[in-house]
C-alpha cells in the first residue's frame, strides 16, 4: 500500500507541471489562465498564443499522462494479480493515471488552478494500450463535426472510453480507471455544459463540418 502511495504522489507531482504553464514561464509568454476562456489547456492556449505554442502545450501535457501509466503498464504483474480480488500491483496503473490527471486539474505548484485533464488522460490511456484511444479519438472527431463543441466531444469521448472497457470485460482495476477519468472530465467540463444550455457556448467552425445551413445555430 504504501509502494502505491508514493507512486501514486509522485503521478500528482508531474501532472502539476502545468504544459501552458510551464512554456509560459520558459518564453515569457502570459498567463493563460488570465485569457480567453481562463483555462490552462491547449484548447485555451491555441485560442490566445496560436498553434506553436499550444503544439508545445499539448506534447508537455499528452507526455506527462504517458510517463505516469507507461513504464507501470508494460510491467508484468506478480502471479495472481488479476484474481477474483485483485493484488495491488493491478491497481498501480489506474491510480497513477487518476493521479497525474488530478495533477493537471489541481496542480500543487500553480495555485491548483490547471486545466480540464483532457490531454493528460490521453497521454495515460497511450501509456496504458494505445487501441483504447480510437473509440475515444472516433467519438471525439464524430460529436465535434456533428456539434461544433470541443468541451462535448471531450466529455464524449471520455465516456467512449469508459465504455469500451466495459464491453470488453477488461479487468476491474481498469474499468474504475475508466468511470474514474469519465466523472472527472465531466466535473472538469460542467462550466462548458452551463454555456451550451445557456447558448453561450463557443464552437470549433472550422471542424463543425456538419452544422446547419446558413451557419447561425
Amino acid at each position: 500500500m504504501t509502494e502505491l502511495l508514493i507512486k501514486g504522489g509522485l503521478s500528482y507531482l508531474l501532472g502539476s507541471i502545468i504544459g501552458s504553464l510551464l512554456a509560459a514561464y520558459l518564453t515569457g509568454a502570459a498567463d493563460i489562465r488570465a485569457l480567453g476562456s481562463g483555462n490552462a489547456g491547449a484548447t485555451n492556449a491555441l485560442r490566445t498564443q496560436g498553434r506553436q505554442f499550444a503544439f508545445w502545450v499539448l506534447l508537455i501535457d499528452v507526455s506527462k499522462g504517458w510517463i505516469a501509466t507507461a513504464p507501470l503498464a508494460a510491467a508484468p504483474l506478480a502471479p495472481g494479480a488479476l484474481g477474483p480480488v485483485p493484488h495491488l500491483q493491478a491497481w498501480d496503473v489506474p491510480v497513477c493515471g487518476i493521479a497525474v490527471m488530478l495533477g493537471h486539474v489541481y496542480p500543487v505548484f500553480f495555485g491548483f488552478r490547471g486545466g480540464k485533464g483532457v490531454a493528460t488522460l490521453v497521454g495515460a490511456v497511450l501509456g496504458i494500450s494505445g487501441w483504447l484511444l480510437l473509440p475515444m479519438i472516433l467519438t471525439w472527431l464524430a460529436a465535434v463535426m456533428l456539434f461544433g463543441f470541443v468541451g462535448l466531444a471531450s466529455m464524449l469521448a471520455a465516456i467512449a472510453l469508459a465504455v469500451t472497457i466495459a464491453l470488453r470485460n477488461l479487468d476491474v482495476p481498469l474499468l474504475v480507471f475508466g468511470i474514474a477519468a469519465a466523472l472527472l472530465i465531466l466535473f472538469t467540463h460542467r462550466a462548458n455544459l452551463a454555456r451550451m444550455y445557456a447558448g453561450t457556448e463557443n464552437r470549433a467552425r472550422r471542424l463543425w463540418v456538419f452544422r446547419p445551413r446558413g451557419g447561425h445555430a
